[in-house]
C-alpha cells in the first residue's frame, strides 16, 4: 500500500505530525510498535503528574485545619492512586485514537529500507516520506545500569506497587526533583545526589537555591557536587537512576540508509530535514530540546513541509516554557538572568514574592517568587523565571509576552484581574 507520508512513532511529534499532515490532506500511516501516545502519555507527562496531584491532595488534607475544615487521620491508599494514574492514562489514550481518526495506524516494529519504503515484520509500506519520530528513552550509566529491581528508571518506577521506604534519586534534574518531591510527599524518606553544584542544572541558580531551600525543609537530604559512588545502595529500598534521557535512534536502519546521526541524535537542519531527502525527524529523536510541547511542535512543521514543499517553514522557535511540577512550582522561559550577563546584556530584573499575593494568602501557598528580566534599552521581555504556586499555569502569559516581543511598560500598563495569582505578574514590573 503507498502512502504521502509514513510517520514512525506515535508520541506527541508523530501524532500531532500525523493529525497535521491528514488535515493537510495527506495519506497518512502512523507506525508504533508499543502504544500510541509515546512517553509523555505512557510513561512520563501524564501518568507522573497524575500521582503528584494525588501526593498534594493528600498533603492539603493535613493542613485543612488552616482552612476550618478538620478532616481526621487521612492516610494514604496507593493502590488506589496507581489505579486512577492508569484510569487517566487509558481515557487520554481513548481520546487520542480519536483525534487520529482518518490516520492508518498500523502496529509494529518499523525499520527504514530507504526514503520511499518502510519495512514491518509482514510487509513493507511504499511512502513519497518518512518521518522519525521516534522518541527518547532513559539514560543509564557504564558503572550502574537499571536492573529492574532494585536500580530503576523513571518508566519502572511509575509502576510499583507499594511507596519504597527509601528512595535514593540519582541525578537531581526535572525527573529526579519531580519523583524526590512526590515520594517525600507520601512518606518516603528520600536522597538526592547531583554531581554539579546546583538541582535542575540549567535553571535560574536563585529558583534551584529555594527549591533545595524547600526541600530540606520537607526531610529530602540533598547532596549537591557528590558522586553517586559515595552512596551504598545498600542503604537505600529502591534507587532511581535520572541522568537524562537519550534519543532513540537505533534499530531503525538509519545509517544504513545514510541518515547522520551524531551521539544517538538524527541530525536535521532548521526544516527538519535529515541528511537524506524525503526522511525528516521530529521531537526526542533529534535530541534538541526533549518536551512534550515541543515535540508536538516540531512534528507539525515537518507535516507541513512535506505537504508544502514549495512554502518550507522553519522549526526555529526559541521561546519555549519549561515547566515542573515540583511542590511549589517551576516554570521559566527565555533566557535566565545569569546567561544575559554573562552575555554582556545590559538587563534589569523585575521581582516579586508570592507572600506578598492576597491570592496566595489565599491558597495558603506563599512560598516562591516571580522574576523578570528585560532588556535595559528597550525594555523587551528576555525571559521570566517563577517559583510558586501554579506557575506552570502562569508561565505561558511571559512566554507570549516574550514571543510578541512585550516590553515592561506594555505589561504595566495590562489590567490583570484582582484576586488572582496572574496578577502578581504585574506586581513585578509595577
Amino acid at each position: 500500500m503507498s502512502y504521502d507520508v509514513a510517520i514512525i512513532g506515535a508520541g506527541w511529534a508523530g501524532a500531532n505530525a500525523a493529525k497535521e499532515a491528514r488535515d493537510l490532506g495527506l495519506k497518512v500511516a502512523l507506525i508504533e510498535k508499543g502504544l500510541i501516545g509515546g512517553t509523555c502519555l505512557n510513561r512520563g507527562c501524564i501518568p507522573t503528574k497524575a500521582l503528584i496531584q494525588s501526593a498534594k491532595i493528600y498533603n492539603l488534607t493535613k493542613k485543612t485545619k488552616n482552612f476550618g475544615v478538620i478532616v481526621d487521620n487521612p492516610r494514604i491508599d496507593f493502590a488506589q492512586i496507581q489505579a486512577r494514574k492508569d484510569r487517566l492514562v487509558g481515557q487520554l489514550r481513548q481520546g487520542l485514537d480519536f483525534m487520529l481518526r482518518g490516520v492508518e495506524v498500523i502496529q509494529g516494529e518499523a525499520r527504514v529500507i530507504s526514503s520511499s519504503c518502510v519495512r514491518l515484520k509482514d510487509k513493507e509500506i511504499q511512502t513519497k516520506a518518512i518521518v522519525i519520530a521516534s522518541g527518547s528513552r532513559p539514560m543509564h550509566l557504564e558503572a550502574l545500569k537499571f536492573d529492574g529491581q532494585k536500580v530503576i528508571s523513571s518508566d519502572e518506577l511509575l509502576e510499583i506497587k507499594n511507596i519504597p521506604a527509601s528512595l535514593l534519586v540519582i541525578g537531581g534534574g526535572v525527573i529526579g526533583c519531580e519523583f524526590a518531591g512526590l515520594f517525600a510527599s507520601l512518606g518516603a524518606n528520600v536522597t538526592i545526589v547531583e554531581k554539579l553544584p546546583q538541582l535542575l542544572p540549567g535553571v535560574d541558580r536563585e529558583v534551584a537555591r529555594r527549591l533545595e531551600t524547600i526541600f530540606k525543609k520537607k526531610g529530602i537530604k540533598v547532596n549537591t557536587n557528590s558522586d553517586a559512588k559515595d552512596f551504598p545502595l545498600s542503604d537505600y529500598e529502591l534507587v532511581l537512576l535520572s541522568i537524562g534521557r537519550v534519543a532513540n535512534s537505533r534499530g531503525l536502519g538509519l545509517e544504513d540508509v545514510g541518515v547522520k546521526i551524531e551521539r544517538e541524535k538524527i541530525c536535521v537542519d532548521e526544516y527538519l530535514r535529515t541528511s537524506v531527502p524525503g526522511i525528516y525527524s521530529a521531537g526526542d529523536s533529534t535530541g534538541q530540546v526533549m518536551l512534550a510541547h515541543f515535540a508536538s511542535y516540531q512534528g507539525v512543521i515537518a507535516a507541513q513541509n512535506i505537504a508544502r514543499p514549495e512554502n518550507l517553514k522553519k522549526a526555529v522557535n526559541p521561546i519555549v516554557p519549561s515547566c515542573i511540577f515540583t511542590d511549589p512550582e517551576i516554570a521559566c522561559v527565555g533566557q535566565d538572568e545569569e546567561r544575559l550577563a554573562q552575555q554582556g546584556k545590559e538587563i534589569d530584573v523585575h521581582r516579586f514574592d508570592f507572600m506578598g499575593s492576597g491570592m496566595a494568602r489565599i491558597l495558603d501557598e506563599t512560598e516562591g517568587f516571580i522574576k523578570i528580566v528585560s532588556d535595559k534599552r528597550s525594555g523587551q521581555i528576555l525571559g521570566s523565571s517563577l517559583i510558586g504556586p501554579r506557575v506552570t499555569e502562569l508561565i505561558s502569559v511571559l512566554g507570549l509576552g516574550a514571543s510578541c516581543r512585550i516590553t515592561i511598560s506594555q505589561l504595566k500598563e495590562t489590567i490583570f484581574a484582582h484576586p488572582t495569582l496572574c496578577e502578581s505578574i504585574h506586581e513585578a514590573v509595577a
